[in-house]
């Protein structure tokens, strides 16, 4: 069972590294998606030179005497090189697996649901402690990202959807301090195994981050380029006005485009527009978010 998983795993990432494609007659997602990300890395001017493999299997379910499922993860890595400038992106899928009889049946990626029906956040000034002053670390912000991007740190409760909460994370490692407890729907904050709608939900930080006016708060960017390490990516993948997700840039590439890091599906250095996710759609829209604190230019 592993050396197939193994096997099919090598496969896709050699698509990737010799840019070549199966014939996509099934209007497959998965290929769809690899599709984008070499469309993308010709319009980056970038190439992949080399990239590994590790797939390890986290349970093994007998269905019946002749049906088998296994849940796994598999952690690619990709060395890209840009012009002069080399970095290794990383990847964490997981995926579920089909054998009958031994055979592989099927195999796909798994997908997560976040909370739903989220009610908006409330924002209140006088929350705010006097002669208090915010200096964003985004340096520890960043090592935050790059420490804990493919793992879970203890002091924090953790989701199955996580990538908000990820964020929060690095919010705080960079000095950014709670505010609104105990109301859920106020301010932005965990403590004692609870938490702010805004610390663990993306639309509702997306709706923190574009109305807090004291502590952590942002402006909002035309483009990317005008992202630095330390700040945030809201994605609306089908366009709703419901944002979905929430990225941290952690460098720029050749370009000076965002890479970025993530969790949920766990991600390194990965390129900031996402067209290489199968959650991604033509409708998508991004918000960019420059994080502000109080040494901040008015």
């Amino acid at each position: 069972m592993k050396q197939m998983l193994t096997q099919i795993t090598e496969a896709r990432l050699q698509m990737l590294i010799n840019a070549k494609l199966i014939n996509n007659e099934r209007n497959d997602h998965e290929l769809q998606a690899i599709e984008r990300k070499l469309q993308s890395s010709v319009k980056r001017k970038t190439e992949i030179v080399k990239g590994s493999s590790k797939i390890n299997i986290t349970n093994i379910e007998e269905r019946t005497d002749n049906l088998k499922e296994a849940t796994y993860a598999c952690h690619y890595k990709w060395l890209n090189k840009q012009k002069d400038f080399f970095y290794l992106e990383e990847r964490i899928e997981y995926r579920k697996a089909s054998f009958y009889r031994d055979e592989l049946v099927c195999d796909q990626l798994l997908s997560f649901e976040g909370e739903k029906n989220i009610p908006n956040i409330q924002l209140t000034d006088e929350l705010r402690e006097k002669g208090a002053q915010f200096t964003y670390d985004r340096l520890a912000a960043v090592q935050y990202a790059e420490r804990w991007w493919n793992s879970s740190n203890p002091e924090y409760k953790n989701f199955e959807v996580n990538c908000t909460n990820f964020i929060s994370q690095c919010f705080h490692a960079g000095g950014a301090s709670m505010r609104g407890y105990p109301n859920r729907s106020s301010g932005w904050w965990m403590q004692y195994n609870n938490w702010s709608y805004s610390w663990s939900v993306a639309h509702s930080m997306h709706i923190f981050l574009s109305n807090s006016k004291i502590g952590l708060r942002a402006e909002k960017v035309s483009s990317p380029e005008q992202l630095m390490p330390g700040d945030v990516i809201c994605y609306d993948f089908q366009g709703d006005g419901r944002y979905d997700h929430t990225t941290f840039v952690v460098a720029k590439d050749e370009e000076n485009m965002p890479l970025v890091n993530a969790q949920t599906y766990n991600s390194r250095m990965r390129y900031w527009a996402y067209e290489d996710s199968t959650a991604y759609t033509p409708n998508i829209k991004y918000e960019f978010f420059r994080i502000l604190d109080d040494t901040s230019l008015k």
